[in-house]
């Protein structure tokens, strides 16, 4: 009885010691989709991170692209962060933060239109709307990169709430055009791509310096092997990609460079 009490004692034990381990982080993402509608689609990769890891994932979803830049360049408090490489070779640098895993597909984005006002290319489109995410989003950038120009620019309109939303502004009527990533455009082959960016490293996971590294650890173990879980196609779909890669700073490096033209900038 007494080894029995005492195997039961170092259970309870061991138990609180696991619980008391297990912490709460925060994981922001950008605001590619409105904050209700990223809750949902983020979901099921939570989920999957408390499975994997026993920790706790509180999703943050800044309310659009200029308070994401606002709370970038401030070095607001999060754990983990979901984003574009531009975003995180900036957030390495000034911030400390840990590059842990990139999506494995590219990064690349495409600039589409209806048949009528895709004939004329990309110079076509001077002077027309064309839709994209706000600036200092990787379409924006990218798309800005385009039209060098300064008196012959489009009409960049970016009011969309998501990505697709982009899409569906052109089939209305409501712009001549949309900029969005590759994964998206592959979906409306009703549509004609003028052109495409060059490829970047797939959207980055990091860490802040505070986050303990068994934490990391544990985080980028379960993303390297997410492609492995009966729920990683349902993830993925959302996520635009085929799984996660470990990352390397030369997968970013220089990326940030794309928001040197927007409003608050300053060099590292």
């Amino acid at each position: 009885m007494k080894l029995l009490h005492r195997l039961l004692s170092l259970a309870v034990l061991l138990a609180g010691s696991t619980l008391a381990q297990a912490g709460a982080y925060t994981f922001t993402v950008e605001p590619s989709y409105p904050p209700e509608q990223a809750a949902e689609v983020y979901k099921p990769l939570l989920d999957y991170l408390k499975r994997s890891t026993g920790h706790d994932f509180n999703l943050n979803v800044p309310r659009n692209y200029h308070f994401y830049w606002r709370d970038l360049r401030q070095a607001t408090k999060t754990d983990f962060v979901y984003e574009e490489p531009h975003f995180t070779d900036y957030r390495v640098a000034r911030s400390g933060f840990e590059a842990l895993v990139r999506r494995a597909d590219p990064g690349i984005y495409v600039l589409m239109a209806d048949e009528a006002n895709a004939e004329g290319g990309v110079n076509g489109l001077v002077g027309k709307r064309i839709v994209s995410m706000a600036a200092p989003s990787m379409g924006f950038a990218l798309l800005a990169e385009m039209f060098k120009n300064p008196i012959a620019q489009p009409e960049i309109r970016s009011e969309a709430l998501t990505w697709k939303d982009g899409v569906e502004m052109v089939f209305s009527g409501d712009a001549e055009a949309a900029m969005v990533p590759a994964f998206i455009a592959q979906q409306y082959p009703n549509l004609i791509e003028i052109t495409r960016s060059r490829e970047f490293s797939g959207s980055l996971v990091s860490a802040a310096p505070e986050v303990p590294a068994e934490v990391k650890q544990a985080v980028k173990d379960a993303l390297l092997k997410l492609a492995e879980d009966p729920a990683a196609g349902e993830i993925l779909a959302e996520l635009g990609g085929t799984g996660f890669a470990t990352a390397d700073a030369k997968d970013f490096k220089g990326t940030e460079r794309l928001l040197s033209g927007f409003f608050g900038y300053s060099k590292p």
